[in-house]
């Protein structure tokens, strides 16, 4: 599957917004730890979101976010992945990813 950076702040805000569906991961890449609320507006199918600390580790999975939804999960996050829905089951937190 492709892979998409979102680095800045408009990249970060488009997100997937009217996209007709998930066809890469999207990694939000914030200059350091901080809390990263996810909007789902104009996004119009679910989709699985993992946070990830400065080490890449997990420290929230919020599975099956819905379309129109919004999510803040209050955790500080280096790395924000959006993944399609069951993209990987078996993460759990804790896990370390490598990006």
């Amino acid at each position: 599957m492709k892979v998409k950076f979102c680095k800045t702040s408009w990249s970060k805000f488009k997100g997937l917004m009217f996209s007709k569906k998930l066809n890469k991961v999207l990694i939000f890449i914030n200059k350091k730890e901080k809390n990263t609320p996810i909007h789902m507006l104009f996004v119009f199918y679910p989709i699985d979101v993992i946070w990830l600390n400065s080490k890449k580790e997990v420290i929230k999975i919020k599975r099956n976010l819905k379309p129109f939804s919004y999510i803040n999960p209050k955790v500080k996050a280096k790395y924000v992945l959006e993944v399609p829905v069951n993209y990987n089951k078996n993460i759990k937190i804790k896990d370390t990813i490598k990006l």
